[in-house]
């Protein structure tokens, strides 16, 4: 069975805003090896205005650590990343790269939720054209609606990608509108989000049935084999 990858989580424990401890990560998990999730990445916020790199990757691991005694084969693989909050100069900031997802250049921006400047398109496009970084827009569902269509579109062109949470498949017209993004290729990736186990909870499920419904079991397949590509 191919498993898919959630690409956006808060499942360490006691490090950010989502799982308080190693007991309640370990519940997230289950809950989403039974989802059909096969790889989760932990993406604990990162601030730059608070705090350095080298600190952060040293609290990530030690989190990491108190949940890796937990872990089991039935479980989905951890690996390690970072929603890195953006601002304008960001592609300056020192060890950028070491906030990248484990084994993969990918690279998971939180974008502001209003219209981006010409700068911030051109950081965006600057970073996708370095090589040794792609960048994700996490949860894009929030950002897409101050854009003007051309921005994404050329935005995606320049190799920037883009990261929808599961709950965005929620409600007719927006399923409609996320199956729609993933069909045309403009989304390439799905996260729960989840931080949780009660408003917040894993919710893969949600995004999957939607995509099996609409574009058939194909489409999820060859969606999880593009994804694992980037961990090869």
């Amino acid at each position: 069975m191919l498993y898919v990858t959630d690409f956006h989580s808060h499942i360490l424990p006691a490090l950010d805003d989502g799982s308080k401890s190693a007991e309640e990560s370990v519940k997230m998990l289950k809950a989403l090896a039974a989802q059909g999730v096969g790889r989760v990445v932990a993406s604990p916020h990162f601030y730059a205005n608070d705090q350095r790199v080298e600190g952060f990757l040293s609290r990530r691991s030690a989190a990491f650590q108190t949940l890796k005694p937990h872990l089991t084969k039935d479980m989905p693989q951890v690996v390690l990343g970072a929603e890195l909050r953006y601002y304008e100069g960001v592609s300056r900031l020192e060890g950028l790269e070491k906030l990248c997802i484990q084994g993969s250049e990918l690279l998971l921006l939180e974008m502001p939720e209003r219209t981006w400047s010409e700068y911030v398109q051109r950081e965006l496009t600057d970073l996708a054209c370095r090589g040794r970084i792609r960048p994700v827009i996490a949860h894009v569902e929030r950002c897409l609606p101050f854009q003007r269509t051309a921005v994404a579109e050329r935005l995606a062109a320049d190799g920037v990608l883009m990261q929808m949470n599961a709950e965005a498949f929620c409600g007719f017209f927006a399923k409609s509108r996320a199956v729609k993004l993933f069909k045309q290729g403009a989304v390439q990736f799905i996260g729960t989000d989840c931080h949780n186990l009660k408003d917040r909870a894993p919710n893969m499920n949600i995004a999957l049935d939607a995509l099996r419904k609409k574009l058939g079991g194909g489409f999820v397949t060859e969606l999880a084999e593009f994804q694992n590509g980037f961990f090869e």
